[in-house]
């Protein structure tokens, strides 16, 4: 056999060197059919853009939405191709169990397709690639000033669609409250919160929509460990349960919840923290068990026929202000199962005497005499109004006595309008002023049958402080 040497290679014409030329151009060009339309785009990263600026998918979001692998994502592509899926459909995709999640859609739908020729990780650097032409600051710079003209667009949309639904549900009242005027002057209530008029609905959902206030119920460690630790030391009770948790605030006790065991928590608030709560729980990944609904309790609908543990920390000053358990009645009422359970399940109304003269003096004495003017008619203002605060346990001068017990498992509207006849042992020889009494002794017992753990919390004077404190009656004169 002759050897193999360079000279046996036939030299090229000019008419085979361009031939060749023009064969290796044709195999760098390819055409990438939308997964949307029949457009035909230039590469796979111009059909992601289209994909996005004209349809509104953005598909490497879309892969991390559901957290596709590579055959996940094989699997979408090709299921797109095969049903015509139309965008609407693909945006409401929920994360429970997806269309494309069959072996079937492993086989390409188109031979060849592009679109199938990435992985999940290149198909994001691609699209970076695109979005940043390091070539050019001038066309880097217009396209940042697009994209954030695009996020602001979109977070006005949403205000807007916020707004828009606000303003509905602000309609159906006003014509409700319009059809409905003269029957509701009659006896019948349905409770507190469900009959605030407009102006006083907006401003008590409003009040919790600053920050201000959730901050510190979170940092009253008193009240929030108190629910975290039964959550936490009977997650038997809520491990695989439906729980709905009852003016979420920031998600904290759905958090709990979740972590407990819970197998989906259902989270209900009317005023604007949810926005920020939705937030919270996608940052701490728990998006899968937590479902977030902005409204009234009385006024939306759950995705669930019922739930199994109803959770909230609705107390107020007095226990009773702010009407908050009216609506945790109305839940347990419209969408408790027949065995289900109210947390927390029992709580106290306590009295005590209280004797502190120098709090007396500063309050109610003062008016008489006020950089030298009198202005002892201000007392008439000042007695009724109730003041909050920690006292200090050595003004207590009687045991506390106990004048209402709250069964939140059975305990109706009606019932929590009464009044109570009451007598105080007192335990100290000093002056106590009339009516001057600590008001709130909150006991909540989260406590089911004896096998499980029990919580306490209280705000009895010289107890832990929680945000709650004492509500005490100022008198117009002292009893000795």
């Amino acid at each position: 056999m002759a050897a193999y040497t360079g000279d046996d290679v036939p030299a090229l014409s000019d008419s085979d060197e361009e031939q060749w030329q023009s064969m290796e151009e044709g195999s760098e060009h390819i055409t990438v059919p939308c997964l949307l339309c029949d457009r035909t785009l230039a590469s796979v990263s111009e059909t992601v853009q289209h994909c996005k600026a004209d349809h509104g998918v953005d598909i490497p979001a879309l892969v991390q939405k559901h957290r596709l692998d590579d055959y996940g994502y094989i699997k979408m592509i090709n299921y797109i191709r095969n049903t015509k899926f139309s965008a609407e459909s693909l945006l409401l995709t929920s994360n429970g169990p997806l269309p494309w999640d069959s072996d079937e859609y492993l086989k390409p739908a188109l031979a060849d397709d592009p679109l199938l020729q990435i992985d999940v990780e290149e198909l994001s650097e691609v699209t970076a690639v695109t979005l940043s032409p390091a070539a050019d600051d001038q066309v880097s710079l217009l396209l940042q000033r697009a994209t954030q003209a695009e996020d602001r667009a979109q977070r006005a949309e949403e205000a807007l669609a916020r707004a828009m639904d606000d303003l509905h549900k602000l309609k159906l009242l006003a014509q409700g409250l319009v059809l409905n005027t003269d029957t509701s002057r009659g006896p019948s209530r349905s409770g507190a919160i469900a009959e605030l008029r407009e102006d006083e609905d907006e401003a008590y959902f409003s009040s919790y929509g600053h920050y201000s206030i959730h901050e510190e119920m979170l940092k009253d460690k008193v009240r929030t460990e108190s629910y975290r630790d039964f959550m936490y030391r009977n997650m038997d009770i809520f491990k695989g349960k439906v729980v709905l948790d009852v003016g979420c605030g920031t998600g904290i006790l759905s958090m709990f919840a979740a972590k407990a065991g819970a197998r989906k928590v259902i989270a209900v608030d009317q005023s604007e923290i949810i926005y920020q709560a939705m937030d919270i729980v996608r940052s701490n990944k728990l998006e899968d068990t937590i479902t977030l609904i902005k409204g009234r309790i009385e006024e939306i609908g759950l995705p669930v026929e019922k739930v199994d543990i109803i959770i909230s920390e609705w107390m107020g000053y007095f226990l009773l202000f702010e009407s908050m358990l009216d609506s945790v009645l109305y839940a347990r009422d419209r969408y408790l199962a027949e065995d289900g359970l109210v947390y927390p399940d029992r709580c106290n109304i306590s009295l005590a005497a209280v004797g502190d003269t120098q709090k007396h003096s500063d309050r109610i004495a003062f008016w008489d005499a006020v950089y030298d003017f009198k202005m002892t008619c201000m007392k008439k203002a000042v007695i009724p109004e109730p003041v909050v605060e920690m006292l200090k346990p050595e003004t207590v001068i009687s045991e506390p006595v106990v004048i209402r017990t709250i069964d939140c498992g059975s305990v109706t509207v009606s019932e929590l309008e009464f009044t109570e006849d009451f007598s105080l042992k007192i335990t100290a020889s000093t002056f106590c002023t009339e009516r001057n009494f600590q008001v709130r002794s909150q006991c909540i017992r989260t406590e089911r049958t004896p096998e499980h753990c029990s919580s306490h919390l209280t705000s009895l004077a010289g107890s832990k402080p929680t945000a709650s404190s004492e509500e005490v009656l100022l008198g117009g004169k002292h009893i000795l």
